[in-house]
């Protein structure tokens, strides 16, 4: 292993840790990104180190971006990390965030294992995809469930969303984040998409970041689990 190698690998990681872009064709970052794109030793170190630090390196649009690997506690968020950002309370409201987001995944992915041209989402567009899912699920749920613990997960979040009502009385035609309704709780993702530049939001529409396509392209691949599976089934 050559010195310089290894200094090229580490000086890739380390800024891609500090939020720097690398890109192949803009920003002071555009040689490290021919080092790891045309130097086998930086790529199989670069490789090595973000495996063992459970992180994930995905190529996309002739960039680089790092994500933290499933489970991983220290470069990643914990459930009560999320809630606190969020102002959630329980879990269940949390558990109904992630299928939200899991929702929002599935708007920018298709079954060819890549990323769907979709230019971007609203609000109300995300809303009505999650209630139609989860009406969906539960007309099925004894077909598709496969033990009680998903059966009983199924039926908080899908009892809480009926539970909550569409809008706040407060929110007087404009969209905000609250756990008080369902438009709120669908804006608190998008909140949060947006704050882990994952989204940028113009005119109520979200689009997503390259960041987004390189998950989005990549995540279902990895990490399709059970989830996918339901609702792949109900499709």
């Amino acid at each position: 292993m050559e010195q310089r190698n290894l200094e090229k690998a580490i000086d890739i990681y380390a800024r891609l840790m500090m939020g720097e872009e690398i890109r192949r064709d803009s920003g002071s970052n555009r040689q490290l990104y021919e080092e790891y794109a045309q130097n086998a030793e930086v790529y199989e170190i670069l490789s090595m180190i973000v495996k063992r630090l459970n992180l994930n390196l995905y190529e996309y649009n002739n960039a680089l971006f790092l994500t933290a690997g499933e489970g991983n506690r220290i470069f990643g968020f914990s459930n009560e990390e999320l809630k606190r950002m969020m102002g959630l309370r329980y879990n269940k409201e949390l558990y109904l965030c992630y299928f939200i987001m899991y929702q929002l995944l599935l708007t920018f992915y298709n079954d060819t294992g890549s990323y769907a041209f979709v230019e971007c989402t609203t609000l109300p567009e995300l809303l009505e995809r999650t209630t139609k899912a989860l009406k969906k699920i539960m007309v099925k749920l004894d077909v598709l469930i496969q033990d009680e613990v998903e059966e009983n997960s199924f039926k908080a979040i899908a009892l809480l969303w009926d539970e909550l009502p569409l809008n706040s009385t407060e929110d007087a035609g404009n969209y905000r984040a609250s756990r008080s309704c369902r438009t709120g709780m669908v804006k608190l993702v998008l909140n949060l998409m947006v704050s882990q530049d994952l989204f940028v939001e113009a005119q109520e529409r979200y689009y997503p970041t390259d960041r987004m396509k390189a998950l989005t392209e990549n995540y279902f691949e990895e990490y399709r689990g059970r989830l996918y599976e339901i609702l792949k089934e109900d499709a």
